[in-house]
């Protein structure tokens, strides 16, 4: 696996090659070549290229991501970490007079990497760079030299600017939602009563993927545990790798081999295990939240039973844009054209025969309440629980899309415009709509990344209700609102890295 030969490999500095430099952490490796002792005609000869490798572990260590081993696949990397590594990057070239645009940067970050992250933006802008930077972090927000705050609302009811200036400016601004939460008019408050363990546990016995240290975890039945800690400390290998793999092994066979552990015991307490990971929807056009939450059934049963429909003999099946019949023929019920561009992402362009409508022309004479089938899919999820409340069942669907905060998304809009944060909230509101069991456990991976305070309020009061009806919830996040909500904690750590991986807390 060190993908060099044999000749190669003989080539060592400070008795080490440089594939076992590579295995190691950015932290261990500057380590290395601080203590580095070399012979005089070396040191003349390495001294350029040391201070440049000195000065670049330093850049990846001050974005958080001294745990992180170099020779690490770029594919094993999460968004916030991929993006923190371009941004030490443009560190490291110390340029001025550029305009940096960063989304989201402090995504996955513990708050004791946010300080190195913020003091990394700041010292960019003192080389006289322009950093304009979208965040929903408090403490990044209250860093900023200027705040644009865009709103008031999210989809149609959003667009405006709603405050600008300093923090202050923004904080003292009556009609900006985000500076009544940094002033702390509007808070995400402390549960008044938080559910005890009734001593059944999921067991989780030595743990040793990764980082981890053969920890014993016991993981409490029936509430909201949140696994917490600092980035590369452990928690995803822990809850995803082993608790979750290996309960996909025991229940539905899975072929994924779970991370090394000597045993999981859940005492015959879990029947079923529901991922509500950040992975797409799906990866068409095609899909979108109306038919992944199962709404547009309930929809097209309405348009089936309409007089015009009757009396054509249109049936549920003419209104689904998946099946030959009703819908466009061009685009085959896509509403746009995929244009493949080589070496380049595909384009998508809008269908010049139904101009993006998906259906024929026949199935769009079709109108309930003046609205056709296309007009639907193009409705906003708040606007279709008005239009849709007579409906009991569909009014129920979109009310769950509407509760996890996705009030602002079209039904019919394509699953590949879709944030991660928001594929994550469609999942779960088709799981609110299922019936929850005592023997359902949840696992959700940072399900607040991209998420306003005012969002992350709706999305605890959600997990809240489903843990009341007796689902098990563990939760791996960094955000303090959702920490402090939770019944119980298990806090790994001390470190990221080979400096993590033991229980430092729980309760």
């Amino acid at each position: 696996g060190a993908r060099l030969n044999k000749a190669a490999l003989s080539v060592k500095i400070g008795n080490k090659n440089i594939y076992e430099l590579t295995v190691l952490t950015v932290e261990k490796i500057s380590e290395f070549f601080n203590e580095l002792e070399l012979s005089e005609v070396d040191k003349n000869i390495s001294e350029l290229a040391i201070v440049e490798i000195k000065s670049r572990l330093k850049f990846l260590e001050n974005v958080g991501l001294g745990y992180l081993t170099l020779a690490r696949k770029g594919g094993t990397l999460s968004g916030g970490e991929a993006q923190r590594i371009r941004l030490a990057t443009q560190v490291g070239t110390s340029l001025s007079g550029v305009l940096y645009v960063l989304d989201e940067p402090s995504i996955g970050l513990h708050q004791k990497d946010n300080e190195k992250l913020i003091n990394t933006l700041k010292n960019m802008r003192d080389l006289g760079n322009t950093l304009i930077v979208v965040e929903h972090d408090e403490e990044t927000m209250l860093n900023a030299d200027y705040l644009v705050d865009i709103g008031p609302g999210a989809g149609e009811s959003g667009g405006y600017v709603v405050a600008k200036g300093s923090p202050k400016e923004v904080m003292d601004n009556p009609n900006s939602l985000t500076g009544q939460y940094l002033k702390g008019i509007k808070k995400i408050d402390v549960p008044k009563s938080r559910r005890n363990p009734n001593n059944s546990f999921i067991e989780v016995k030595g743990a040793c993927e990764n980082n981890l240290k053969e920890i014993d975890v016991n993981i409490p039945i029936g509430l909201l545990t949140v696994v917490s800690g600092v980035s590369g400390s452990g928690k995803s290998t822990l809850v995803n790798e082993i608790l979750l793999k290996g309960l996909k092994e025991k229940y539905y066979k899975k072929t994924e081999i779970p991370g090394k552990h000597k045993s999981i015991d859940d005492h015959g307490l879990i029947d079923k295990v529901v991922e509500i990971s950040q992975d797409p929807i799906g990866r068409t056009p095609k899909c979108n939240p109306a038919t992944y939450t199962g709404v547009f059934d309930g929809i097209r049963d309405v348009f089936s039973k309409t007089k015009e429909s009757l009396a054509r003999g249109y049936n549920k099946g003419r209104f689904s844009f998946n099946v030959k019949g009703g819908r466009c023929e061009t685009c085959r019920g896509d509403g746009v054209k995929k244009i493949t561009m080589h070496f380049l992402p595909d384009v998508y362009v809008k269908c010049e025969s139904c101009q993006g409508a998906r259906y024929n022309r026949e199935t769009l004479q079709i109108k309930y309440r003046g609205k056709s089938i296309s007009d639907i899919l193009e409705m906003t999820v708040e606007e279709g629980v008005v239009f849709f409340e007579n409906h009991p069942k569909i009014y129920h669907q979109l009310k769950t899309l509407q509760d996890v905060g996705l009030s602002y998304i079209k039904l019919g809009q394509s699953s590949v415009t879709l944030s991660g944060g928001e594929a994550q909230r469609i999942k779960l509101a088709s799981e609110l709509q299922k019936k929850i069991t005592t023997r359902t456990i949840f696992i959700l991976d940072e399900p607040t990344t991209g998420l306003h305070s005012d969002d992350v309020k709706k999305l605890i009061k959600v997990l809240q209700s489903m843990v009341d009806s007796g689902a098990t919830m563990v939760v791996i996040e960094h955000n303090l609102d959702v920490i402090k909500s939770a019944d119980y904690i298990i806090d790994l750590g001390p470190d990221g890295g080979d400096n993590g991986g033991e229980v430092i807390a729980l309760g």
